[in-house]
Parts: C-alpha cells; structure tokens; sequence
C-alpha cells in the first residue's frame, strides 16, 4: 500500500514560487501531483515515472512547474514558478496504479495523499 506525505504549500502572491514535498513509501512506477480548485474537477499536472524519470507537464503548468524526484530520499518535488492566482487548488501527491504505465488522466483516478492548499493572490 503507498503512503504519500505532502508538505510545502502555502499562500503567495502572484509572480512568487513555491516548492512541494511529497514523501513516498510503498513504491510506485507513476508518481505526480493533481489539483483540484473549488467548483472545479480534479487536474492532472505532472508525472515522472521512478527509475528513468520521465516527466510531462500539463499544458496549463509547462514552463512554469516542473516536477523532479530525489530516489534516494523516496521524495518527489513540484517547483512553482510565476504562480498566478488560477493556480489556486488543493494539491495532492499522487500515484497511478499501474505498474508500467503513467498517464496525468492514471493519477487523478489513482491513489492520493492528504492534499496541501496553494493560494496564489493578485
């Protein structure tokens, strides 16, 4: 069973960056991060894939976040750059459930941990 610890969110203004933490335990081949805003329905936004590291960024979030991981701490990252107030949306760490293949539509159905709120103001 995955178990997937999120930290680093927060309130910023528009323009500013945050960094989310997400720590993994239980292993996945599909690890990323969904949002979800109020009224709206859950959003993938990044994937990587453990071992080779592939990524893809929504298009909503590309040039802007990027997602990393570090395997030896069992952590992936979201780094949040030019934050704009859209961008506001409880996000999740989030696992797909399949063992050797990752979509963003794998992780908005996959496994998620507790959520941290992003609140980006004008």
């Amino acid at each position: 069973q995955v178990q997937l610890v999120e930290s680093g969110g927060g309130s910023v203004q528009a323009g500013g960056s945050l960094r989310l933490s997400c720590s993994v335990s239980g292993g996945r081949y599909c690890l990323g991060w969904i949002r979800q805003a109020p009224g709206k329905e859950r959003e993938g936004v990044a994937y990587i894939t453990s071992g080779s590291g592939f990524t893809i960024h929504a298009d909503s979030v590309k040039g802007r976040f990027a997602i990393s991981q570090d395997n030896a701490k069992d952590t992936i990252y979201l780094q949040m750059n030019s934050l704009k107030p859209d961008d506001t949306a409880m996000y999740y760490c989030a696992a797909g459930r399949s063992g050797d293949s990752c979509s963003l539509r794998q992780l908005v159905v996959g496994d998620r941990g507790q959520g941290t709120q992003v609140t980006v103001s004008s």
